[in-house]
């Protein structure tokens, strides 16, 4: 089929490219074109429709070999996309349109991520449901999808907030929490040894007596609330009160990495503070180890990888134990990754939040004690009670960054074993007890924050490393030097590397009992629970004890009640000592339940926290593979062949997955988490998630700054050339800055994609994107560039049609050597250029032969097929009209990617090097397959040797033909 040229004119313009695109969008959609079939389910055969069409897919697609291609999936913005959008959508489409010409059984589809802040907030404002404002959002964004010919399999496509992917979520949380990380346990794939197993293996341990109870009880003495106390220290998802950030103006929890470095709330920027609550949380920690060491089977970015790396925070180093100089206190332990400094001790901080701060501290000051030390109170106590109200203002952030070093002294002293000095304990907010034990040894000489601190409180420093000569006495040495200063009448490591002196000093310590070595790690349990509405319900329920209670799985999924008020109690943004009140708390018909759970007809409370927005595309690439699946989680057929393990992927996952780098630690680090635990309880088969990951660039564009600072339209923003030629920029009469800023709604900057359809029509749009620079690097927007892409589109169209008459041009008779050859070399180009990503400079070879065949006056059917096959994942409905012209009858999706003919690439001539003496003396212009001999002759006759070898003779010539020959003279 083809568009009707007398309804639509002949010349490609943007009225031509809509009716096009619009029309092979019903074919496709009809055709079931870019239908995937899974080996087994409801998708396991392609629909009744799809056969019937030559514009379905090939009937054979099932037996093909398998390619997943995801992107990270977008949340269902009021303002729908803007041109920064869909560039790394693009880029898997034309991607997985190529790799379908080359014979593989594509899977792509795009959902929608669904819960989240934006429009809880929009809930509280206006009062309408979020589904309702979800729902449209949703809507508006497939209709702008849809206009960029994705070639995605539509059935596959979903909401995080569908009740059926709802009741996948909570099966997960609840498989999560019926779990425990056993560090005996081996993977299923025999790879790594600590694995998730089902709670029951621990219960039984307990109940057997192979494991004993924390009180030594047991386990059938304890009741059952004490049982889930003792198995909520093991589970994989458990309530526990610890610090959180509190966001009193948002009413709501937030994790660590939801709070900016200033200690402001990511969405809002509202104040955050550290308070015990008791919330939900992961117990990702217990993977941290297989988080890290499964990264090298992964092809990501090495920065991706790098900052879960760091995020996750592994060193290996001692836990001391330092005796304390008092009767009732024996020792505090301390985390170091540098026991070889112990000589460079001279004081110990603890975090305010450690446990035995409260027995460390004196009753009263010793006279002896500087002011500066005392925090302006009389007594210890009041001193260090104040500076923890003041430290459970800050975030983490705000306590590690500051230069400003503050603390407390404790009142009581440790003993440094090495140098048998008694040491000052102080309480100070740069020490986080997240890390190691809360503790740290002070080696002042040795690291920055110890220096700070040791200056602003006037303690010594002694420095164990040698330092470069020329080093400023006056700052720290952190770099690697031999060991000084570092001996007792024990031991003595003076003269060692660091590395040396680190185990020599743990032996040591160990030998005493002091000492034990160690793996510690940044990484933070995962806090779970959010004070919010829209968010999934935990399918979790508390009986009179406050003991958590899994639902059962017939009662999934748990969904939302109405409510009246959307909103959770937020509070004045400074108000540090409130507490969460969520919106669910306040419908009491719905929090408090008669449930029989096996024990008869009783009442329970729910959970009134939701789940956060990252839980559901922490498992959304399984719901890809079997979308329908009413019955498990994902069939293990259809999950082996879309992620299954393989030689090209070993740990399994999604063939290549695209998104933005600002995922890096978040929701890659829980997706990871998530999948492990399934593939562990064997409900997958692969380990990871996404095999390949590619970050795409952000679109860039001009923003502009009024007086104030304040971003104004940049639509509305005119541009005048002074009379000494600067270029100013004015809005309402105003001059206005201008700025280079990443292209959205927050700098007023955003270009619709819908403008660029009706001005040039989705293919240029998709052809420029595609062109503008490599995918993962940013780049530059330009609207009035777009037209140079349409222009290439209209030269291809101009080879196909007579734009006056509509008449086929497509040249008759054979095809002249040299556009086989232009066709051939471009072949295999793009191949390569398509193979690694390199969609820019594909589009660069297809233009090179698009403006060869234009000079040669047109190009035969011989030329124009490969070119509109190569066309077709980045001009897609252009492609498939042109194909139709060409007679063909069938889609153009499947078509065989074309293979260049090596007769074609045989170069006429190529360039030998000769060398005299070892300098190139000549170049000559020879035949391929020139012989040796024969190119011996012609480099001794050339001029340039001639005159370089002054009558020499010739003592030696080494040829490489036909690139290279060397010639030697006598001596």
């Amino acid at each position: 089929m083809t568009t009707n040229p007398e309804e639509t004119g002949f010349r490609y313009d943007a009225a031509l490219a809509e009716e096009i695109e619009k029309s092979w969008q019903r074919t496709w959609e009809e055709s079931g074109t870019f239908h995937t079939p899974n080996p087994t389910g409801d998708l396991g055969e392609l629909d009744s429709q799809d056969g019937q069409s030559t514009y379905g897919p090939p009937s054979d697609l099932s037996e093909r070999e398998s390619l997943y291609i995801m992107d990270m999936f977008p949340y269902p913005s009021g303002v729908g996309l803007h041109v920064g959008h869909p560039l790394g959508y693009l880029g898997t489409d034309v991607y997985g349109r190529y790799q379908r010409m080359r014979g593989l059984n594509v899977m792509h589809a795009l959902s929608y991520d669904a819960f989240g802040l934006p429009a809880d907030l929009y809930a509280v404002q206006t009062g309408q449901h979020p589904r309702i404002t979800t729902d449209a959002n949703i809507a508006n964004m497939t209709e702008q999808l849809r206009r960029l010919g994705l070639a995605h399999d539509v059935r596959r496509r979903f909401a995080t907030t569908d009740d059926e992917f709802v009741k996948w979520t909570q099966w997960i949380f609840l498989q999560i929490f019926n779990s425990w990380y056993d560090p005996e346990a081996t993977t299923p794939d025999g790879e790594a040894k600590g694995a998730a197993r089902p709670i029951e293996t621990l219960i039984d341990q307990f109940a057997s007596g192979a494991r004993s109870t924390p009180d030594g009880r047991a386990w059938s003495d304890l009741s059952p609330a004490e049982r889930e106390d003792v198995l909520q220290d093991f589970r994989l998802a458990y309530v526990s009160e610890s610090p959180v950030n509190w966001c009193p103006g948002l009413g709501t929890v937030l994790a660590n990495e939801e709070v900016t470095a200033d200690g402001l709330s990511e969405r809002g920027n509202f104040p955050v503070f550290t308070r015990r609550l008791r919330q939900w949380n992961m117990r990702i920690t217990a993977y941290a180890d297989r988080l890290i060491d499964d990264l090298d089977a992964l092809d990501w970015p090495h920065a991706i990888h790098a900052a879960q790396v760091n995020w996750i925070g592994r060193s290996k180093g001692a836990l001391l134990r330092l005796p304390i100089v008092a009767d009732d206190v024996s020792d505090i332990e301390v985390y170091t990754t540098r026991p070889d400094t112990l000589f460079g001790a001279t004081y110990l901080v603890l975090s305010p939040e450690h446990p035995q701060v409260a027995s460390l501290t004196a009753s009263t000051w010793d006279e002896s004690t500087p002011e500066s030390w005392r925090g302006a109170q009389a007594t210890p106590a009041e001193a260090i009670a104040a500076y923890q109200r003041a430290a459970a203002a800050k975030t983490d952030a705000d306590r590690q960054q500051s230069r400003e070093k503050t603390g407390i002294f404790t009142g009581s002293y440790a003993l440094n074993p090495a140098t048998g000095d008694e040491v000052p304990i102080f309480v100070a907010d740069y020490v986080l007890m997240g890390y190691g034990t809360g503790a740290i040894m002070a080696v002042p000489a040795e690291d920055a924050r110890d220096w700070d601190f040791a200056k602003t409180f006037g303690l010594p420093y002694i420095r164990t490393v040698q330092p470069p000569a020329g080093h400023d006495e006056d700052a720290p040495f952190t770099g690697t030097g031999v060991m000084i200063n570092s001996a007792n009448a024990e031991i003595d490591i003076n003269g060692l590397q660091i590395d040396g002196a680190k185990a020599r000093v743990t032996d040591w310590l160990a030998g005493k009992g002091l000492a034990t070595e160690s793996t510690q790690y940044r990484l933070r349990d995962w806090l779970f629970s959010r004070q919010r509405y829209w968010g999934e319900p935990f399918p979790i329920v508390y009986d009179e004890n406050g003991t958590p209670i899994a639902l059962p799985d017939e009662m999934l999924p748990v969904q939302l009640p109405e409510v009246d008020d959307f909103a959770p109690r937020t509070y004045a943004p400074d108000d540090a000592d409130s507490r969460p009140e969520p919106a669910l708390s306040r419908n009491q018909d719905w929090t408090s339940v008669e449930l029989d759970l096996g024990e008869g007809l009783k009442t329970y409370h729910r959970e009134t926290n939701t789940m956060p927005n990252w839980a559901g595309s922490s498992w959304y690439q399984l719901r890809y593979a079997d979308p329908h699946n009413a019955e498990r989680l994902v069939d293990p057929v259809n999950e082996k062949y879309w992620l299954g393990p393989r030689a090209s992927k070993p740990r399994g996952g999604a063939d290549l997955y695209v998104g933005g780098q600002e995922h890096a630690v978040l929701h890659l680090l829980y997706a990871r988490f998530w999948h492990k635990i399934l593939f562990d309880l064997g409900h997958i088969s692969s380990s990871e998630p996404f095999h390949r990951l590619v970050n795409q660039g952000y679109i860039q564009a001009y923003a502009y700054t009024d007086s104030r600072g304040v971003y104004v339209p940049a639509a509305e923003v005119e541009e005048r050339t002074e009379s000494n030629g600067e270029l100013t920029f004015w809005h309402n009469g105003e001059q206005v800055n201008r700025e280079y800023g990443k292209i959205g709604k927050s700098l007023k900057n955003s270009v619709m994609p819908d403008e660029m359809y009706d001005a040039f029509g989705a293919d240029t749009f998709r052809v420029y994107e595609m062109s503008m620079g490599p995918l993962e690097q940013d780049r530059p927007w330009d609207t009035r560039a777009v037209v140079g892409a349409q222009r290439f589109l209209q030269r291809v169209w101009r080879l196909f049609v007579d734009e006056t008459t509509g008449e086929s041009v497509i040249a008759g008779g054979e095809t002249d050597a040299e556009s086989l050859k232009v066709l051939h070399q471009v072949i295999e180009g793009v191949r390569e250029d398509m193979d690694h990503l390199r969609f820019n400079t594909a589009i660069s070879k297809l233009i090179v032969l698009t403006n060869h065949a234009t000079k040669q006056g047109g190009a035969t059917r011989e030329v124009l097929e490969p070119l509109t096959i190569m066309l077709g994942p980045f001009a897609p409905h252009l492609a498939e009209e042109l194909w139709s012209r060409l007679g063909h009858e069938s889609t153009l999706t499947y078509a065989s990617f074309p293979e260049a003919d090596p007769n074609h690439l045989v170069a006429e001539t190529v360039t030998c090097v000769v060398q005299v003496k070892g300098k190139v003396r000549a170049r000559l212009e020879v035949a391929p397959d020139i012989s040796a001999e024969e190119l011996e002759q012609l480099a001794l006759e050339s001029p340039n040797a001639v005159k370089a070898l002054g009558g020499a003779g010739v003592r030696k010539v080494i040829v490489r033909a036909p690139k290279l020959v060397n010639i030697v003279p006598d001596a």
